[in-house]
């Protein structure tokens, strides 16, 4: 055990002086205290930069402060006084780095000149850009287009993006997985088959009207923050909220504004959950079915003694299609099932439902507490199941609402990046640009990853995000991600999927969102869109980290005009001179989003997507919302569970954002200088004969002759449902088999892998 390595009960709220300290500790460590504050005024204001962080909404009149703990800390990590100039990588070889953890990596600081790894001495030379561009067009050419991969993270603009996307096609691929397929691919399954619409129906203005609030599998305390001040309003106007984890988390307990100094100084906090049950990890759809049980068997008895219905009749007789089915589905499953396979009593599951039953207008909120899963697309469609059966769907204060991680993953699809060519606007693109685009399905990530481990695929260009960290699979895709021919990685900071290579292998580092654009045509403006389908105009505040970096436009346009063929329908130098015209293009291929796209983009609050199903239109196949009833409520169908078995499901801490790892303190659980940790339960601990600070190794239980294990990790009593265990994204991503996926999705279901442990001796 480390010096730094502590661990104590975490009793204080989300928010609150801990967040301000948080928030101070970051500034000064990297060296941003003073521009860093200034720089904080302009976050998530109209006129001002979108966070880098998380996807939640940005309101038309914003506070004053409009961050939170996790956006501020993005800010100072990205606007960061530290350098990596190219003689850092002259003292470092790639294998040496390949040593240091994802943190150190990171926190060495801004890359700030394009980068080649060089064979000999294993070290990355700096190279100029246009060289480093030439390389890339001509390893590609001599590549089949299918066996290229354009890996996308969440945090590129809704310009870069539709370049991006433009790019793959015209080189002729559709390869363009990206951090959805991760994570929330199982909402862009799910939702159009049963609403007709990929992405969810709820507006800020919602919170305003509701009078019920459901969650599932989403900490808001760490992963969107800034909703807590949505929560706090409706607490305060009584609103019951209704939470479903496996843990208790602190920011779903209770919350001290920061921004409220009567709250501050009296060290006041506002409760969040009204009811808070700690369901089995994967039990979310058995809680589901019990929820809608609960309400037909009352609105049965209800129809038998002549009251008032449970149900929405007219809605259901309106707007919904096969609910009869599912009716009689549920009113099939047995009582003692569903305990079992959610982990929660009937008596608990009744105080939801009537919760549920007594609200006039309800917001289903979910994380990846729910798509992370084998049975991810059907526990998403049984939450629509739920609010179909009392209309909250198209309705004010009514609605489901999936929250989004990355800041624009959503708007990545948005604007064409999917590896699924039927969700493309292909005909339009080719009349637009005059060539042909391809047809074959793309690549997703699971299936990214298997061409890698086959060698089909033999290059991976990535615009941001640390695939290899993120990815499932860990020890045999690192394996397999040296035998690429090329790996292309567009980024502002140092990470692991870049000491780990291809044979030719490039570094481009680029502006951060929140740094001052300035190209031919003047100083340049991006765009995203929320997590709510509204699209908001960001502009950076902060003198860029080198004049030697290129924006993520001119680096996707500089490979496009090294690889591509000139095109007289395509000036990829004026677009990069000046952004509007890409917004121009973006416009006349999506016409119905984006009809007067640089008009709009300021407008304060965003301006939003159209969601026929908030206005009860259903663009399914019946023509009306679906039931979908579910094929079996068991989460893990492909792994056995014996008793000394525990389902392991993956966490992200107060101190990171997806893989960026800020610090290793989580002070939202108590654990303090260590990330190696596992949490567990007393019954589990004794059962299994482990103590507190027990070191473990943690493999999976599988039988397809894979080793695959974490060791080192510390055994740590939580609250925690028996039989689970808790340990953190990416440590235990190793843990993950390929295989091990959302059905249908392809999502890796890292929220439950079956796991064996075994007691390591003190060194």
């Amino acid at each position: 055990m480390s010096k730094d390595e502590h661990f104590k009960p975490a009793y204080q709220p989300a928010g609150g002086w801990g967040s301000v300290k948080a928030v101070t500790s970051m500034l000064l460590k990297e060296g941003a205290a003073i521009n860093g504050s200034r720089i904080l005024l302009h976050q998530n204001k109209p006129d001002g930069f979108a966070c880098v962080s998380c996807a939640w909404a940005k309101p038309a009149h914003p506070h004053p402060f409009e961050f939170c703990s996790n956006g501020a800390q993005a800010t100072a990590w990205e606007i960061t006084s530290k350098r990596v100039p190219p003689d850092f990588f002259l003292r470092h070889t790639a294998t040496e780095l390949e040593g240091w953890s994802d943190h150190a990596l990171e926190e060495e600081g801004r890359l700030t000149s394009p980068l080649r790894w060089d064979a000999a001495t294993d070290k990355y030379l700096e190279v100029s850009w246009q060289q480093a561009f030439d390389e890339i067009g001509a390893e590609l050419k001599k590549l089949a287009p299918q066996s290229a991969v354009f890996y996308t993270s969440g945090r590129a603009s809704l310009e870069t993006s539709y370049m991006y996307q433009l790019l793959a096609r015209m080189y002729g691929c559709n390869n363009l997985p990206d951090s959805s397929n991760m994570c929330h691919e199982s909402t862009s399954v799910a939702l159009p088959e049963t609403i007709g619409v990929p992405i969810g129906t709820v507006a800020l203005d919602d919170f305003e009207q509701t009078d019920c609030v459901f969650f599932f599998g989403q900490n808001v305390g760490t992963n969107s923050p800034r909703m807590l001040h949505q929560l706090q309003e409706a607490r305060k106007r009584g609103v019951p909220v209704i939470t479903f984890n496996p843990l208790r988390e602190r920011g779903l307990v209770s919350f001290t504004n920061p921004q409220d100094p009567a709250q501050m100084l009296t060290a006041d906090e506002t409760g969040i959950s009204t009811q808070y049950h700690q369901l089995k990890a994967g039990g979310d759809s058995a809680a589901l079915m019990g929820l809608c049980k609960f309400l037909v068997e009352w609105d049965d008895a209800a129809q038998q003694a002549g009251r008032a219905r449970v149900l929405d009749e007219r809605f259901l007789a309106q707007h919904t299609h096969g609910h009869a089915e599912f009716l009689e589905a549920v009113r099939g499953w047995r009582w003692e099932d569903i305990e079992r396979e959610s982990g929660l009593a009937r008596k608990a599951l009744e105080m939801a439902a009537g919760a549920y039953a007594n609200a006039r207008a309800v917001i289903g909120i979910y994380g990846m507490g729910l798509t992370q899963h084998k049975k991810g697309v059907q526990n998403v469609q049984m939450l629509c199941n739920l609010l179909l059966l009392k209309g909250n769907i198209g309705k004010p204060g009514a609605g489901i609402c999936p929250v989004r991680g990355h800041s624009n993953v959503q708007g990545q699809r948005t604007v064409g990046i999917t590896e699924k060519p039927e969700l493309a606007p292909l005909d339009r693109l080719e009349k637009q640009y005059g060539f042909r685009a391809p047809r074959e399905k793309g690549l997703a990530t699971v299936e990214a990853c298997e061409g890698i481990l086959s060698g089909e695929v033999k290059a991976f260009v990535s615009l941001g995000g640390n695939f290899v960290r993120a990815a499932p699979e860990t020890a045999l895709l690192e394996a397999a991600w040296r035998r690429l021919r090329l790996s292309v990685q567009i980024a502002t900071k140092l990470n692991r999927s870049h000491v780990l290579h291809g044979e030719v292998a490039f570094i481009l580092p680029c502006l951060g969102r929140i740094e001052i654009d300035r190209q031919a045509g003047g100083e340049q403006s991006v765009s995203i869109e929320d997590s709510t389908g509204h699209m908001h105009g960001s502009r950076g505040v902060a003198e860029p980290a080198a004049d030697s970096l290129l924006s993520e436009p001119a680096i996707v346009a500089g490979i496009a005009r090294a690889l591509l063929p000139p095109n007289p329908k395509l000036d990829w130098e004026k677009w990069v001179g000046d952004y509007s015209l890409i917004r121009d293009a973006i416009a006349e291929t999506y016409p119905d989003i984006f009809h007067g796209f640089n008009e709009r983009m300021w407008r304060p609050g965003g301006f939003a997507r159209p969601i026929a199903a908030r206005k009860r239109e259903w663009k399914t196949k019946t023509g009306k919302a679906n039931f979908i009833v579910p094929e079996a409520l068991n989460e893990n169908p492909d792994m056995a569970e014996p008793a000394d078995v525990l389902r392991l499901f993956t966490l992200r801490s107060d101190g990171q954002f997806n893989t960026t790892v800020y610090h290793h303190d989580d002070r939202f659980r108590g654990v303090y200088g260590t990330r190696m940790v596992l949490l567990l339960n007393l019954a589990d601990m004794a059962r299994l004969g482990l103590a507190e600070g027990d070191r473990v190794t943690a493999a999976t239980h599988a039988s397809d002759g894979v080793a695959r294990s974490v060791a080192g990790l510390r055994i740590t009593p939580y609250d925690i449902p028996q039989g689970c265990a808790a340990g953190y994204f990416p440590e235990c991503n190793p843990l993950i088999p390929l295989w091990h996926h959302a059905e249908e999705s392809m999502v890796p279901a890292a929220k439950a892998i079956s796991i064996r442990l075994t007691r390591m001796e003190a060194p």
